[in-house]
């Protein structure tokens, strides 16, 4: 007799799975905890089969009478249903392990592994964020230029063109990944240069023209109040010229107190660094060491809420603006960096590949010569100068102003 929704809803489980039966072979397998699954019994090329179409009440009964139809005109074809099902289960499992979204989460894991978390943070959002919504389930041989390009239009849409433009860079690296593993063909991006307008770079604001004004910040930073270890990272900025998240994430195993020097890893870059320390900037440490070279997080500057974590990235900027300093017009963290070139080379004579080598801009020999050189580039030298640097930022603090290199006092 034919099963009906009523018969199926008012059938009981029992101690041992039963089967009702419907009609051409389709019946409802009932389990002990009260399971329905609807089953098939079928025979080809001489052997008896069984063939699964899914739960009640997911699948009602209609439905399944349907996938039970489909089936018996496989049959009639003499094509094995179980088989086409198995194929396409595995078909399904190799699109989905080939979609843009798979290939992109195993280019992080092997990408980008050994960048910096600030890094690879940043472009996983992005693609989480921007991309995988769009084309994230598609497979990767199949996506076309013209579908990046839109990806890339929705972020220009909302103003962002630099972040459009580094999704472009984002997408054609994983499609070269994907090529390289054998699952796509050809990388659409490079069709794309030139299809969205010029990125803006950002350029950060600095006095580079006004020492005095510099001066007259490094007293204001004198005045800063709050938490010691935000005050310690606003003071020891200038003094080490690094960008501001890699200093609110050094850590006290990379902080060398007996040689006076800061070993940490470039997020640029992905290479080692030194910063050597000044006198000035051993006297900072010092001074905070005794408030957070115990706690368990091993960050130089802690967080406020969490000994686990370091102050926040908007924590540098937030003090500065307190203190009135205007972040967007007249010095941001990263100001500093541009303070060194500038006043560096023509005020104190420092030479500027010395001055890169400091700000870990890569240097172009750096990959020939392994990142140990890199590391140790320029040391004495860069040693030496970050001492005058810091002498020379407390002449300004007490308003004195040399006059540029070469010039007569």
């Amino acid at each position: 007799m034919a099963l009906t929704d009523v018969v199926i809803r008012t059938t009981k489980p029992e101690a041992r799975q039963r089967k009702v039966s419907d009609e051409k072979g389709l019946y409802l397998l009932v389990h002990p905890n009260g399971g329905r699954y609807w089953q098939m019994k079928y025979r080809h090329a001489g052997k008896e089969r069984t063939l699964s179409f899914g739960t009640y009440p997911d699948v009602s009964l209609a439905d399944a009478r349907k996938r039970r139809d489909e089936a018996r005109a496989m049959l009639a074809r003499d094509v094995d249903p179980g088989e086409v099902k198995r194929a396409n289960r595995l078909r399904q499992r190799q699109e989905a392990a080939s979609s843009f979204e798979a290939v992109a989460r195993e280019w992080f894991d092997r990408h980008l592994a050994g960048k910096a978390p600030s890094h690879r943070d940043k472009v996983v959002r992005r693609l989480e964020r921007d991309v995988f919504p769009y084309i994230g389930h598609r497979p990767i041989a199949d996506i076309k230029a013209p579908e990046v390009l839109e990806v890339a239009r929705r972020v220009e849409r909302r103003g962002a063109v630099d972040t459009a433009h580094r999704v472009i860079q984002n997408i054609g690296e994983v499609c070269r990944y994907g090529i390289a593993t054998g699952r796509a063909e050809s990388d659409p991006t490079p069709a794309l240069r030139g299809a969205l307008p010029p990125a803006r770079h950002k350029h950060y604001p600095a006095p580079t023209d006004d020492p005095s004004a510099v001066g007259g910040i490094l007293r204001m930073f004198d005045a800063l109040t709050g938490q010691p270890q935000v005050i310690a990272a606003v003071r020891l900025l200038p003094l080490l010229v690094c960008r501001p998240g890699e200093l609110r994430t050094m850590r006290w195993e990379g902080v060398d107190l007996g040689e006076a020097v800061w070993s940490y890893r470039v997020t640029k870059t992905g290479v080692d660094h030194i910063i050597p320390l000044s006198t000035q900037a051993m006297s900072i440490l010092r001074d905070l060491y005794p408030l957070t070279g115990h706690l368990p997080g091993g960050w130089v500057f802690v967080g406020g809420r969490s000994p686990m974590k370091p102050i926040s990235d908007a924590a540098i900027n937030a003090a500065m603006q307190r203190l009135g300093i205007d972040t967007k017009a007249e010095l941001t963290g990263h100001g500093w960096r541009a303070l060194l070139r500038t006043f560096g080379h023509e005020r104190l004579g420092m030479r500027p590949e010395v001055i890169e080598t400091h700000i870990a801009h890569k240097a172009p020999d750096a990959s020939r010569l392994g990142n140990a050189y890199a590391r140790m580039r320029f040391i004495d030298e860069r040693r030496k100068m970050m001492q005058q640097w810091s002498d020379y930022l407390d002449q300004l603090r007490a308003g004195f102003v040399a006059p540029q290199h070469g010039q007569g006092a």
